[in-house]
């Protein structure tokens, strides 16, 4: 089913880069798996927001917004999701593109996930995570220079603009913690995509 979803999309002939039309539909997908939330609440997005993502990257799948039977939204979002989208608009490539102010409400809802942040977002890898903040959020991404895992490095950055200290080292060099900022982030997909993805590229 996820392939199938996938391959839709892609095939739909919309509007944008492919690279931002894969990400969308990785995103789509992954949160289409997820029966038990509304496409809105794992999106960040609001309804009408949604109609307007698929109408521009992929006409004619609007159907593939209709939430699975029993999904339901969560309570609330957390704390630090508001400040986060804030973050990443802050740091728009370009101030005014719309599909960088789709992603940063994007980036933030599935940042709030268990699992790595390339994996929420339903992408193969840490390496395309990477290429997409680069591309949209150029200039906080040009601030990780020590390729810190995205997660950490977002809460970092919130952390300096409240003018909170919370690392118990004086510098990330000695700290005992290291590995679990800056460790490799190697895991599966969430959705078997990769064979689709391929196809789609080819």
């Amino acid at each position: 089913m996820t392939q199938t979803v996938y391959h839709r999309l892609m095939a739909s002939g919309g509007l944008g880069e492919y690279v931002d039309r894969h990400v969308f539909a990785c995103v789509l997908t992954v949160c289409r798996g997820d029966p038990a939330r509304t496409l809105a609440d794992g999106t960040g997005l609001a309804p009408d927001t949604l109609t307007d993502v698929v109408d521009h990257f992929f006409p004619g799948c609007t159907d593939v917004l209709r939430d699975a039977p029993g999904a339901s939204a969560a309570d609330e979002e957390a704390l630090e999701e508001e400040d986060l989208v804030q973050l990443l608009l802050d740091h728009r490539s370009d101030p005014n593109s719309r599909t960088a102010a789709w992603l940063a409400v994007l980036v933030a809802r599935r940042s709030l996930g268990a699992n790595h942040l390339w994996q929420d977002l339903g992408l193969r890898d840490r390496t395309e995570l990477s290429a997409l903040l680069t591309r949209h959020f150029g200039p906080l991404a040009a601030q990780n220079t020590q390729n810190m895992k995205w997660k950490k490095f977002f809460y970092r950055q919130l952390c300096g603009r409240e003018g909170i200290v919370l690392c118990k080292a004086p510098n990330c060099e000695v700290c005992t913690d290291f590995a679990v900022c800056f460790g490799p982030e190697a895991g599966d997909p969430l959705t078997p995509l990769a064979e689709a993805q391929r196809l789609a590229a080819e």
